[in-house]
């Protein structure tokens, strides 16, 4: 995939750069409790202080302890000199302000409507501020909103290094090193039904945790009491293959609600990770933001010990492997949950197309960028 990349760009001194993160981290209290996205991000960030360009960074945040950026803009700007643009008569006036190797941060692009609505007129106020775009948002990619997939119709666009790093390494992953192991867990079955039809025969073994297991449980004649299952129950026969693996036991809780894997289970995935030359893992193995924790966190030391190559995402998940101190322990540790899963199952995002299709147009016709 060749990809339009930022660390190819020369003469960056005094351009202004706008620079699509994705700093939706958990906030508490006004701090940030989870600094993972910012710590894969600041590469890029060197990059661009030290290549002299003016960067505005674009960011959203939803879900996460409030609508402001602040706290995210205070962890950063004790690294680099750094303004706050709480609107767009502030980031015109900081803008205008910044010398070369500054930043500006701008607040929550979610803010405004036209930003998930993938807005015209929005895209262009953004576009407005910059010359050339970046997008180290790998993780939202798989969001046709503005500032993913807007931006590129109007500026000269291009990968940042960990969105480069992170299409190349899930690439990888599609053509992995044998024997390959996939791990799949979490909730939402009906959106990862393509995904492990495709896996099953793709990799030569395959093991469904967490609630997507309990359909499969269930079809099979096992009691599964309150445990989430799916509205409508998927037709399971054609997954049923020789290379999938499924729990053999679980912890419950009230009502037989399936919580997490239990002992047997875990020793079955770890003669499964004994086997593997490569791991690809994504989503829980139970309820892991309410605190049943106990079978992911067994299953990231697992794999950690391993000599296999390990690729592994989604914010559970990831959450398990830094608060086990674990990260540097694992191959690649993706920042995309959705937008990784998308990606396997694709081998695109809206995101990572535009910035192909900018690409084509700048060096095959004229456009607008």
């Amino acid at each position: 995939m060749d990809l339009p990349l930022l660390e190819n760009q020369k003469n960056l001194a005094g351009k202004r750069v706008l620079l699509r993160l994705d700093l939706n981290v958990p906030i508490k209290d006004g701090k940030v409790v989870d600094d993972f996205r910012i710590r894969k991000i600041l590469p890029t960030l060197e990059l661009l202080h030290n290549a002299g360009a003016r960067t505005i960074i674009l960011s959203h945040l939803e879900g996460k302890g409030g609508d402001s950026l602040r706290p995210v803009w205070q962890e950063l700007r004790k690294r680099f000199l750094m303004s706050f643009s709480a609107n767009f008569s502030e980031l015109a006036k900081n803008v205008a302000d910044l010398e070369d190797g500054g930043f500006t941060f701008f607040e929550n692009l979610r803010v405004n409507a036209g930003e998930k609505a993938n807005d015209e007129n929005f895209a262009r106020e953004l576009a407005s501020f910059g010359e050339i775009f970046v997008n180290e948002a790998f993780a939202v990619s798989h969001r046709a909103h503005a500032s993913i997939v807007g931006l590129p119709r109007l500026l000269p666009s291009f990968a940042g290094l960990l969105f480069a790093e992170e299409t190349r390494r899930l690439s990888a992953a599609l053509k992995p090193p044998r024997p390959a192991l996939f791990i799949l867990g979490g909730a939402k079955f009906e959106t990862k039904l393509p995904l492990l039809k495709k896996f099953i025969g793709l990799y030569d073994l395959v093991f469904v945790g967490g609630a997507l297991a309990n359909d499969f449980l269930k079809a099979q004649g096992f009691d599964v009491g309150n445990s989430l299952i799916s509205k409508t129950p998927p037709d399971l026969n054609s997954l049923i293959k020789s290379n999938l693996h499924l729990p053999v036991d679980t912890i419950t809780a009230e009502r037989k609600k399936i919580v997490d894997a239990g002992p047997k289970t875990l020793e079955i995935l770890r003669k499964l990770i004994s086997k593997a030359q490569f791991i690809l893992w994504n989503g829980p193995l139970g309820e892991y933001e309410v605190g049943f924790d106990t079978g992911t966190k067994n299953l990231a030391a697992m794999i950690a010990q391993s000599q296999a190559k390990s690729v592994v995402g989604g914010g559970d998940t990831v959450a398990a492997i830094t608060a086990l101190g674990l990260e540097d322990k694992f191959s690649f540790v993706s920042t995309g949950g959705g937008a990784m899963l998308d990606f396997l199952a694709n081998e695109t995002l809206p995101g990572l197309q535009s910035l192909l299709i900018n690409k084509e147009l700048r060096f095959f016709g004229p456009s607008a960028v």
